[in-house]
């Protein structure tokens, strides 16, 4: 039987997630069409990608000439919703990424989801575009994708959802040992290689409540039953406990083009030797410890603004994206962070009942708010 072939988009082609989604098109000549790519600024590793995967339209933020590589150029959103696309990799780093994923949702489309920002912002509201219009959100993230994964098949509902964490690059520090550490130091993630916002936002935890936000929306699961354990070795990415007991785990190598071919093969697996192979043999003791919450007050300060209603969570969004900003342009101290988030979200004037546009609207409030209050010269005054 003739294969079908996958017509993609792809949403952040020239991040972290958008090259290792292009290696596994590689990895299948024929089996997948790039339809489009989008990015923001990088524009040489853009045209590159345009040279060898000749995508009819071409999205993007940087100065590039139109028409470059034969493309037609249009905006993210437009592109997303195409008619002839089939697959969605939505990996657009941060609140950004909200247009032109809600337009792939509003499209029916399938989406692989790996911009964790847009559910922190409007969860529910999101899940409910993609059920009144037929979509599917496929979780292209190590943690969601494991419990998706583990809970694949199961008529039963989980009594909970146990996400691990490797404690990022100062897990073995206190949070006062950190007031002068460097960007270069946060982004030494001990386990995994990823893009520097998702790195520093591991470091701080942030990221880890984030995927208990997540996961409450993606899994219609609440907020009490997820759980978060220290698991240094990163190998098993999460779990999940049914009532009987019987707890599952989903576990692989750090690398998420595994998680990246789940979703774009879906419901099958396929082999690809250019993947790396988990030996249970030699992966060596696997160490399970509860959390110390008073070594990542942006843990706690995330699950409580994500927590509520409203425009609080996307503003929670918006805020922790300006801040690593700050913190990676050496405008604020690593130990600042939560502090700088947190009286941005003091100074909100809360939608209780806000639409997806309000949620927009908030987060990019929140980022441009706290880049203007915590720049160089208001730091050093």
């Amino acid at each position: 039987m003739e294969r079908t072939v996958n017509k993609l988009v792809i949403l952040g082609s020239t991040g972290s997630v958008g090259r290792q989604t292009l290696d596994i098109v590689r990895a299948f000549p024929g089996r997948f069409e790039i339809v489009g790519l989008c990015n923001g600024f990088n524009t040489e590793l853009l045209k590159t990608q345009i040279d060898e995967f000749s995508p009819r339209y071409v999205g993007t933020l940087g100065d590039i000439e139109p028409g470059y590589g034969g493309a037609v150029f249009a905006p993210a959103a437009e592109i997303a919703a195409l008619p002839e696309v089939d697959f969605v990799m939505a990996s657009t780093v941060g609140c950004a990424g909200m247009s032109s994923t809600l337009a792939a949702l509003s499209a029916g489309k399938t989406v692989g989801l790996a911009n964790k920002e847009v559910v922190i912002m409007a969860g529910q509201l999101l899940m409910d575009v993609a059920t009144a219009n037929g979509a599917t959100i496929l979780p292209v993230d190590s943690e969601p994708s494991a419990i998706w994964q583990c809970l694949e098949g199961e008529v039963s509902e989980p009594s909970r959802l146990i996400i691990t964490a490797s404690g990022g690059a100062f897990r073995d520090r206190t949070w006062d040992s950190l007031d002068d550490v460097t960007p270069q130091e946060a982004l030494r993630h001990p386990t995994w290689s990823m893009g520097n916002k998702i790195t520093i936002d591991s470091a701080t935890l942030m990221n880890k409540a984030f995927e208990v936000i997540e996961s409450r929306w993606m899994f219609d699961i609440p907020f009490d039953r997820i759980d978060v354990t220290i698991h240094r070795q990163s190998i098993v990415h999460s779990m999940v406990e049914f009532t009987d007991g019987t707890l599952k785990a989903q576990l692989g190598p750090t690398d998420m083009r595994q998680v990246i071919q789940y979703a774009m093969f879906y419901p099958k697996r396929q082999s690809n030797s250019n993947l790396p192979i988990l030996d249970a043999v030699s992966m060596g003791a696997l160490t399970f410890e509860p959390m110390d919450r008073s070594l990542y007050p942006c843990f706690e300060l995330a699950l409580e603004y994500g927590q509520k209603r409203g425009t609080y969570p996307a503003v929670l969004a918006g805020a922790d994206e300006a801040a690593v900003m700050l913190f990676l342009n050496g405008d604020i101290k690593f130990t600042q962070i939560p502090d700088i988030v947190l009286n941005t979200l003091s100074a909100h004037s809360v939608i209780i009942t806000p639409t997806i546009g309000d949620t927009v609207d908030a987060a990019n409030w929140a980022t441009e708010t706290t880049l203007a209050r915590y720049n160089s010269s208001t730091i050093l005054s």
